[in-house]
């Protein structure tokens, strides 16, 4: 009868305790719009989880597009500019007759060319 007492002093029940990886001691806040707020809820809901489990998940699973730099903004912009460039040679060789438009079109074509491996690279 004695052991049985130790043992039950040394084993108190429960669930074993977390390793310092799995305990969550950080909290973080976040403030949400209201839509965002019912929307973080409904899907919470559908999964069968906590809102913050949800989260973690999201987190850990999920992925955010980075934002884009000056640079590729710059980029983009330029894009555009040679895609109005196209645009009116287009209608250059069909007013015209391609043989009119041809070199401005490799011209056109070229930069664009350059700039994609910018982009790309």
């Amino acid at each position: 009868m004695e052991k049985r007492q130790n043992t039950e002093r040394n084993n108190k029940g429960g669930r074993p305790p977390k390793s310092t990886t799995d305990k969550l001691k950080y909290r973080v806040t976040v403030k949400l719009a209201t839509p965002d707020y019912y929307t973080l809820k409904s899907r919470a809901r559908s999964a069968g989880i906590s809102a913050s489990e949800y989260l973690r998940e999201c987190f850990r699973k999920g992925y955010v597009r980075q934002r884009l730099t000056a640079e590729h903004s710059d980029y983009i912009r330029k894009l555009c500019g040679m895609a109005n460039n196209l645009n009116q040679l287009a209608h250059k060789a069909n007013a015209g007759g391609f043989d009119t438009a041809k070199l401005e079109c490799r011209v056109q074509v070229a930069r664009i060319e350059e700039l994609l491996n910018h982009i790309l690279l």
